[in-house]
């Protein structure tokens, strides 16, 4: 985590659970306001203008919120990429985010609906050859049906081996996040 734009902070609970992993702008922002205690920073200033500020690496919630129940997953871009592991569910490959789509199963076209159990990850490539088709009518197999997830391990699916920054070991240490 050398770069400001890759730099992230772990988001912690008041009882010190980790929550989820969010950007250094977020992190900022949650701290000016006064929401949050920063219990590390990272070795990485924000500079603008008129001040320098080193990046929170690990914040603490001040007031504890209750996490979602196991059925309350919100259906967001993100998430869909975190159930489908970031994998574009035709061809199987992993992608960076910013060449990631989401495709409807059943086509918006076609009255497909927004839905946890009808969009999947696809990448662009994929997600325009299907185009305004089923997958069946594609002859595109998906890798994995789509479903609502029981639960999102966000941070631990957002680090990869050799990514995780020390200070955030004594946190991550066997915790489901979502």
């Amino acid at each position: 985590m050398h770069e400001l734009a890759s730099t992230r902070t772990l988001l912690l609970n008041s009882s010190y659970e980790p929550m989820r992993i969010v950007s250094w702008q977020k992190a900022l922002i949650l701290w000016f306001q006064g929401k949050v205690e920063v219990l590390e920073y990272h070795q990485i200033f924000a500079r603008s203008v008129r001040s320098n500020h080193q990046l929170p690496s690990i914040l603490r919630l001040k007031t504890y919120v209750r996490s979602r129940s196991r059925g309350d997953i919100r259906f967001s871009r993100e998430n869909v990429y975190i159930r489908d592991d970031y994998t574009c569910q035709y061809c199987y490959e992993v992608y960076p985010t910013r060449l990631l789509t989401l495709d409807h199963v059943i086509p918006a076209s076609k009255d497909g609906k927004k839905t946890w159990t009808n969009v999947v990850t696809a990448c662009r490539e994929c997600n325009q050859k299907k185009a305004a088709r089923t997958p069946e009518q594609a002859k595109m197999p998906l890798k994995t049906p789509p479903r609502v997830p029981s639960w999102l391990p966000v941070v631990q699916w957002e680090l990869k081996p050799g990514t995780v920054p020390p200070a955030w070991l004594q946190y991550l240490a066997s915790k489901k996040v979502g």
